[in-house]
């Protein structure tokens, strides 16, 4: 690292002031404190000081994601080889994966990235951080096959009318990533929300491709690849019991499978218990609030038990266990509500903020059949209400300050 260090020092000077690269500044500022915690300070005013910057922040959150990656990728060639009822290994399973899903982040990245390069260039400022985080849950929360054309699009969208417009990094008040997957679901409905988009059954480079017997290609005709959300939201089934076990490719799906992941949805949202190592990480480094999480997941779980002394269909039957382990409940609420810059700050806040959000999804998958996946919609529609909810919590405070405050004057008296 000493060397790379001197090397940087070495090229600085041709990005400073005066420098031949001096237009470049911005980029190589970027890629400097990206590798190294600056060493410079405030110059006027009173600030605290840590050498946990906010890109040492975005980065404990990329790890915290990565239980979910990994296994979201590794599901992806387990759908697809269930899909063709092939099992060609482990090996060749994840890699199936991996280059299905490499493909996305590189577009999310590059679009986003560039973007965000060329706006500090225009503006004179540092390169933010924030993409860094936003760059790999956009993806992450996309159906598999969504073409790569519609995620630039949207990581464009979503980084320029969803950030830059505000200000840039730490100015936003909707979720960038949650932006993008909203754009593209009210944009293109039919690639968001089809019975095939969360299971990949085309062959890549030639890993996974579909099995020949007999000189005939086997194909995965009649394959449903919707979520088991999707499924129940159009279920004639009449309960939730009896429609509990939805046959996938002519297979039951358990509970256990629902909580480890081996069922259709995006790279994200499919496994709860790489979800629940993910929230250990933020919790334990305090990067992601522990009250915001259980608060989501109290209030889903209060909203669900109310909906099903009411149940007439399978939807409102569902327990909130189940709430919890299918789509990107456990997802949302571990790594978009938790979002510092659009959620609520304060203590209490947080404990309103995370409650409504699960109390929210819920009821939006119960009572909107055409779109049985609420948590997007949740959040974004609560990270309007956060500053709200703050400002009335700040408030209430200075209000029991003042009585308090008036109470001992007059025992004084």
């Amino acid at each position: 690292m000493k060397a790379l260090r001197n090397y940087i020092d070495k090229l600085k000077p041709h990005f400073e002031k005066g420098g031949k690269l001096e237009k470049f500044h911005s980029v190589f500022d970027g890629f400097e404190t990206f590798l190294f915690v600056p060493n410079t300070t405030s110059k006027s005013g009173v600030h605290m000081h840590d050498a946990r910057d906010s890109k040492r922040t975005m980065s404990i959150v990329i790890l915290a994601l990565v239980p979910a990656l990994l296994f979201g990728m590794y599901n992806i060639g387990y759908q697809h080889n269930l899909a063709l009822g092939t099992d060609p290994g482990f090996f060749q399973t994840f890699l199936f994966g991996l280059l299905a899903f490499l493909p996305l982040i590189i577009v999310s990245y590059v679009v986003g990235l560039g973007i965000e390069f060329v706006t500090a260039q225009i503006k004179g400022e540092e390169i933010a951080e924030g993409f860094l985080v936003s760059g790999i849950l956009i993806p992450m929360i996309m159906p598999i096959d969504t073409p790569l054309w519609m995620i630039a699009l949207a990581t464009a969208f979503a980084v320029i009318f969803a950030k830059e417009v505000f200000g840039g990094t730490g100015y936003n008040v909707f979720n960038v990533a949650l932006v993008a997957r909203a754009f593209l679901f009210f944009a293109y409905p039919s690639h968001m929300s089809g019975d095939e988009v969360f299971v990949r059954t085309k062959g890549i480079f030639g890993f996974g491709s579909p099995e020949i017997i007999d000189g005939v290609v086997q194909t995965a005709d009649g394959f449903s690849g919707a979520t088991m959300l999707g499924q129940l939201a159009i279920t004639e089934a009449p309960s939730f019991t009896s429609s509990l076990f939805t046959s996938i490719n002519d297979g039951a799906v358990s509970l256990m499978d629902m909580f480890l992941g081996f069922i259709p949805g995006s790279v994200g949202e499919v496994s709860t218990l790489a979800i629940l190592l993910g929230a250990l990480i933020l919790i334990v480094t305090g990067v992601g609030s522990w009250k915001t999480i259980l608060s989501v997941f109290v209030g889903g779980g209060a909203t669900a038990l109310l909906i099903n002394q009411f149940a007439v269909n399978p939807v409102m039957g569902m327990t909130p266990l189940y709430h919890f382990v299918l789509g990107g409940f456990a997802f949302g609420a571990v790594f978009m509500a938790t979002d510092p810059v659009t959620s609520a700050r304060t203590e209490k806040g947080k404990w309103i903020y995370g409650f409504l959000v699960g109390a929210m999804a819920v009821t939006i998958r119960v009572f909107n059949p055409g779109y049985p996946e609420g948590m997007m919609l949740a959040i974004l529609f609560m990270n309007a209400f956060a500053p709200l909810i703050d400002f009335y919590v700040v408030d209430g405070n200075i209000k029991k300050r003042i009585k308090r405050s008036a109470i001992n004057k007059k025992e004084r008296v």
